[in-house]
């Protein structure tokens, strides 16, 4: 079977996609219709849009196609609950395009449920990116609560907290953290998570249904020392303790163990959602962030991921 280009035309992007999954993966319509998030009836048709096309040949050749293989791949291996695999550009130093977009896409199929839903969401570049590429809609039956605090070190609000753009632009009830990313001590940040409005916001993140983050590295550059957030000294105090990424602040080692003391008894964030009952997914790319998704996937701290093909490839082939 093959799946050819058609010149980014997204409904033929969609059929190829349910033409892979019909034709290769064996999915039944009703489960195409589940994993894009579309009726059964829609699903019939994008198949039947494969095959009238002329997607639908004796072998793949659709560039989607090695992308569908690598997330079956990263399925498999890491006993991911969702992994989805775009199309790497090598012409780009860009940490987000392309995940940015395939992110939005997936959020906006959560967001499309008639039954209400919590979704939890952290920070960062990432992030931001895939929270400007959704599209408006009227979402009033869900809820939409930020993991990590807003509040910067010099007061002014955190840029890359997304929780009140993505409000802006979904209409949904939205529950921010109104604390410091990194309190000044353990004492105050549990001084802080005990406060009556601080609670009901720590449980509802606690019950999402679905959760999107993103994953920074500890390099030279890491978001948490660019943005002000942690000083050059507890940055490399962090990677002489094994740090190599963090997540909403939660800063862990290559085996995927938060690192003790340095900053992480300090940081205001929620902890993750549970991945035995919810899906956590990250959004990564790159080779400064491959040590830490290879840790998040490996020791589940996550149990979905967004990346390229490139850092898929890398992935597979580290483990």
């Amino acid at each position: 079977m093959s799946l050819r280009q058609e010149g980014g035309n997204p409904r033929l992007d969609e059929a190829a996609r349910a033409g892979w999954l019909y034709y290769v993966a064996g999915n039944t319509q009703d489960q195409i219709a589940g994993k894009l998030g579309v009726s059964r009836q829609t699903a019939q048709r994008l198949v039947s849009l494969a095959v009238s096309e002329g997607l639908i040949k004796v072998r793949v050749d659709h560039p989607i196609a090695n992308c569908l293989e690598l997330a079956r791949r990263l399925t498999a291996r890491f006993a991911l609950d969702l992994a989805e695999v775009v199309p790497s550009s090598g012409d780009s130093s860009s940490t987000t395009i392309g995940i940015a977009e395939a992110a939005a896409g997936e959020i906006e199929r959560w967001l499309r449920s008639t039954e209400p839903i919590v979704m939890a969401i952290g920070t960062g570049r990432t992030l931001k990116a895939a929270i400007e590429q959704l599209a408006p809609m009227d979402c009033p039956q869900h809820k939409v609560v930020s993991l990590t605090g807003n509040i910067a070190p010099d007061g002014s609000a955190a840029f890359y907290n997304v929780i009140f753009t993505m409000a802006d632009r979904i209409k949904a009830r939205s529950f921010p953290m109104p604390l410091p990313v990194i309190s000044s001590s353990a004492e105050e940040r549990a001084m802080l998570h005990s406060q009556p409005m601080i609670q009901p916001t720590l449980a509802l993140a606690a019950r999402a249904d679905v959760t999107f983050v993103g994953i920074g590295d500890l390099g030279p550059k890491a978001p948490l020392y660019e943005d002000g957030f942690i000083t050059e000294a507890e940055l490399k105090a962090l990677q002489k303790a094994g740090g190599v990424a963090e997540i909403v602040g939660w800063v862990f080692d290559r085996d995927g163990r938060l690192i003790e003391d340095v900053i992480n008894d300090r940081v205001a964030s929620a902890p993750l959602p549970s991945r035995e009952r919810s899906l956590v997914v990250a959004l990564a790319m790159g080779e400064k962030k491959l040590p830490g998704i290879l840790a998040a996937v490996t020791r589940r701290l996550v149990n979905g991921l967004i990346t390229d093909e490139q850092t898929a490839e890398a992935l597979l082939a580290a483990a």
